[in-house]
């Protein structure tokens, strides 16, 4: 997606009515606030390693997806994480837990959102799964699917929709 493409989800939903919402309360946090590309995924709970390891490669414009099953007790995302994604060249994540450092995040130019937030770290064991479909907020979200979000909320999509 080009850097300077506008999205409205709501626009691109009435375009693509078979385009499918992740219905969850989800708080645009990230210096970016649209967003778009194909999705990477990672299933994890209270674990970010698979988080920090993604990260690190070349985002090429993806929007990691992580699944951390609606916690809010252990961050998945932080200032250094979120830096360096911004820095691989990440569009953006959408997490289903929560993250940390809030205030660095929103300036840092990235898209996030997420549940909420919590000060503490997670551990950081390894566990969990990438690359796998993800089913949360009434969605499935499969590894190269298209997701798009700004403050309307987050869209998925198996074809592109700009």
């Amino acid at each position: 997606m080009p850097a300077n493409a506008a999205i409205s989800t709501p626009d691109l939903s009435d375009a693509a009515p078979d385009a499918r919402a992740i219905e969850l309360p989800l708080i645009n946090y990230g210096g970016v606030q649209q967003f778009g590309g194909p999705a990477v995924t990672i299933k994890c709970h209270e674990d970010n390693l698979l988080v920090r390891q993604c990260v690190e490669e070349a985002g090429r414009g993806r929007v990691l997806v992580v699944d951390g099953g609606g916690s809010l007790r252990r961050a998945l995302l932080g200032d250094v994480l979120a830096a360096k994604a911004a820095g691989k060249g990440w569009a953006g994540l959408v997490i289903n837990g929560a993250i940390r450092d809030v205030d660095q995040i929103g300036v840092t130019p990235l898209g996030v959102q997420a549940l909420g937030c919590c000060p503490l770290r997670t551990e950081k064991l390894g566990a969990g799964q990438r690359d796998i479909a993800l089913h949360f907020g009434g969605a499935t979200i499969a590894p190269g699917d298209y997701v798009y979000a700004d403050n309307n909320g987050v869209l998925v999509s198996k074809r592109a929709l700009l």
